[in-house]
């Protein structure tokens, strides 16, 4: 029986950002996802960030589960030749397909989708509904004020000190990489 490969969920923008370090950042963790032999989980977009990360992935030979929901198909030009392509209803069941088929969960810059997707993964980890790794690839500097806000949400007890040692921040995809090898193996 085959086994199944490491799935890496990637969150991020439909957009590509202010800074072309994103766009950059995303297409190398595509090539490198691909480099080795692990399957991007994505959005299914062929716009912004998820698009560059998607196309990078399979022009390196990798695998591909993309997830998006009905009312995005044409908003996000839904990318039909992934590996694997799935339409959802509805966003909340698009996140749960896309977590439910992943190992790990990296996130990219992205906007208020991006943010959804993380509070919801980080908060089933501080729930203890799961222990996948979930990295915060910081180009540029980009989740500086989220790993503050984290940090003004513990330091006003609104949570305990463990919620910052559920999330890894990186600065580069190579860093990234050894990350999810270390977690992952």
């Amino acid at each position: 029986m085959p086994t199944k490969p490491i799935s890496v969920c990637v969150f991020c923008g439909s957009r590509d950002g202010g800074d072309p370090a994103y766009a950059t950042a995303a297409a190398d963790l595509g090539t490198a996802l691909a480099a080795e032999g692990w399957r991007l989980v994505y959005g299914a977009g062929d716009v912004g960030l998820m698009g560059r990360t998607a196309r990078a992935a399979q022009e390196a030979g990798g695998e591909t589960f993309g997830v998006i929901p009905i009312h995005l198909f044409e908003r996000e030009v839904g990318k039909r030749d992934l590996s694997t392509f799935i339409v959802t209803e509805n966003m909340h069941e698009r996140k749960k397909v896309m977590y439910m088929n992943s190992d790990a969960i990296v996130m990219l810059p992205g906007g208020a989708g991006s943010l959804d997707e993380f509070f919801e993964v980080l908060t089933w980890r501080q729930l203890v509904l799961h222990e996948k790794p979930i990295i915060l690839l910081n180009t540029a500097g980009y989740w500086d004020p989220l790993n503050a806000l984290i940090a003004h949400v513990i330091d006003q007890k609104f949570a305990d000190a463990s919620l910052a040692g559920f999330i890894q921040t990186v600065d580069d995809v190579p860093t990234l990489i050894a990350a999810l090898r270390d977690r992952l193996s």
